[in-house]
Formats: structure tokens, C-alpha cells, sequence
């Protein structure tokens, strides 16, 4: 792996336009490909996407749970499960305790525990990566979840990226925005949903970005909140 992410500038409208476009074709051909060939997502089980039972995996899962509002760990988990739900996206093998460590930690940089000066995604990136090490993960791992936190919402970036942060992009990104949607199998959108409430997260999540943005208006959430992403994620339903 390359060098941490150690700083992410707010980006620039242009870029951040062509980079949404970009998406957004490439969403709309699969849409499009799905349909002729009547291609179904394939189902994935409650039990595939079960908290891992490993000692690090329950103990970032503590922390989580007592720093975070319900609704934050909820989208946490659900981000995770979306994740595995859309593996057929990377089509490449994923260590699964790293993936259910970063998905579960990637929003620590909004909570009132973790924020801190830096843009909220290198803030829980980096309180992840310490987190990691304390309780004895390989560096190389400890580095992936940092990634994972760092880059999860980096768009046209995550997705080329290991496959452990791209599915964690595109699972936060389902989540929040209804993003590749067509990607996911509609069972277990009902099952996860099911299982994991989304009660009271549009307007907690909303309410957290906002802050994050009046805080630090130079950071990288800020552009695309200028580019009506709060709207979209208003709008956003299963």
C-alpha cells in the first residue's frame, strides 16, 4: 500500500462535477445492462454479513457503540452489510474482520469523542489506525483500515482503490444516497434494513454533516454539500 491519507483539501466544483457525472454514467450502463439481460443481484444471508466473532472485531464494535448515537452505528453496520451484499462489484477476495473493523469505525470522526481540527474522515482514519495497533493488527491491515476510513467517501477515487475500501465506498454510499441500488439484492435491502433501523438517521446524519461544514468549511464533505448532496441524501429511499 502507498502512503497514508494523511490530508484531504476541500475539492474543487469542476473536478467534483466530472467525477459525479463520471459515476453517473457508469451507473446508468449497468442500470441499462442489468435490465436487457434481466440480471438479478445475488441474495446474501443474515448470516453472511454476522458481526465477525474475533476479539478486535467485537472490541471496535464497543467503541463504536458507546461513542456513537444509535443511529450512527446503525448506518455503520449497515454500510458494512451493503458492502458485502455488493462483493460482486470487485469480484476479488477481502479479509473480512478488516472489513467489518473499518466499515464499523468509518464514521468515528463525527462523533463528539473523535472530531477534532482535521476534516472528520482523517480524524476517525487516524483514531482507527491507533486503535488497530493497540490491540495487536498487522500494521499493513491497521494501514487498509486507515485507508478505509480515510477514502470512504472520496468519489472517483475509493472505488479504484483496494477492495476492501471500494466496497465500503459503495456500501456507506447505498446507505446514505440510495447509490447503486440496482446493485443489491431486494431482499436483503429489506433484511438488512430490518435488522439494522434506520430511525432517525436521515436527520441525525444531515445535522452532523451540517456541523462538520459550518466547523470546517474547508473540508472535503463541504463541496459536495454546496453541490446538493444533503437534498439528494433528503430525497434518498429504498
Amino acid at each position: 500500500m502507498s502512503a497514508l491519507t494523511t490530508t484531504k483539501p476541500k475539492p474543487g466544483k469542476a473536478c467534483m462535477l466530472c467525477h459525479l457525472a463520471s459515476g453517473a454514467v457508469t451507473s446508468s450502463l449497468s442500470k441499462a445492462r442489468s435490465r436487457i439481460r434481466r440480471h438479478q443481484p445475488p441474495y446474501l444471508p443474515p448470516e453472511a454479513y454476522a458481526i465477525p466473532d474475533s476479539a478486535l472485531s467485537q472490541k471496535a464494535l464497543a467503541l463504536v457503540t458507546e461513542c456513537s448515537p444509535t443511529f450512527l452505528l446503525n448506518h455503520s453496520l449497515r454500510s458494512y452489510a451493503f458492502g458485502l451484499a455488493m462483493a460482486h462489484k470487485v469480484k476479488q477476495p477481502i479479509d473480512q474482520e478488516v472489513f467489518f473493523v473499518g466499515s464499523v469505525m468509518h464514521d468515528l470522526g463525527l462523533t463528539e469523542t473523535y472530531a477534532g481540527a482535521e476534516t472528520f474522515e482523517i480524524e476517525g482514519a487516524r483514531a482507527a489506525r491507533e486503535f488497530c495497533l493497540r490491540h495487536d493488527l498487522a500494521p499493513q491491515k491497521a494501514d487498509l483500515v486507515h485507508e478505509m476510513v480515510a477514502l470512504h467517501n472520496s468519489v472517483g477515487v475509493a472505488h479504484r482503490c483496494d477492495p476492501e475500501i471500494a466496497l465500503l465506498h459503495f456500501g456507506a454510499g447505498a446507505d446514505v444516497a440510495g447509490l447503486w441500488g440496482h446493485d443489491l439484492n431486494r431482499r436483503t435491502i429489506a433484511e438488512v434494513l430490518a435488522r439494522f433501523p434506520e430511525e432517525g438517521f436521515k436527520p441525525g446524519m444531515i445535522a452532523l454533516i451540517e456541523q462538520e461544514v459550518q466547523r470546517k468549511p474547508q473540508s472535503y464533505m463541504s463541496t459536495l454539500v454546496e453541490l446538493g448532496f444533503l437534498k439528494q441524501m433528503a430525497k434518498a429511499c429504498w
